[in-house]
């Protein structure tokens, strides 16, 4: 994941940074399902490891020990909450960009993060 750094934007000409907004759509795109998919996969790996528990014996169940609730809801916020506010900026942007895109004419002045160009 990138680091938290607010964005900076600055005003550009729309012609300028027009056939650049294509490809930093997809990078953010891409970016979102990245961060979707490490979600996805922690969320896998905690139900799995919840079925396998509960499919233990007890007398199993009693000497293997289970990660108290407040880890879980440190691993819950550092795996699952961050990245998805995350995703919800990334997409915040990608809305954006899409904006400039559809309704901007080539002569026009349009703020666009610094990352763009």
């Amino acid at each position: 994941m990138p680091s938290e750094q607010p964005i900076r934007w600055k005003k550009k000409k729309a012609a300028d940074v027009l056939p650049f907004l294509e490809a930093y759509i997809a990078r953010k795109e891409q970016l979102i399902a990245d961060i979707e998919q490490v979600v996805e996969r922690y969320e896998k790996k905690r139900l799995a490891e919840e079925r396998a528990y509960r499919a233990m014996s007890p007398l199993r169940r009693m000497f293997s020990g289970k990660k108290p609730d407040h880890h879980l809801a440190v691993e819950y916020i550092h795996y699952v909450k961050k990245p998805m506010e995350q995703v919800r900026k990334l997409r915040a942007e990608v809305e954006q960009a899409r904006a400039i895109l559809t309704g901007s004419q080539p002569q026009d002045e349009v703020e666009v993060p610094d990352d763009l160009g």
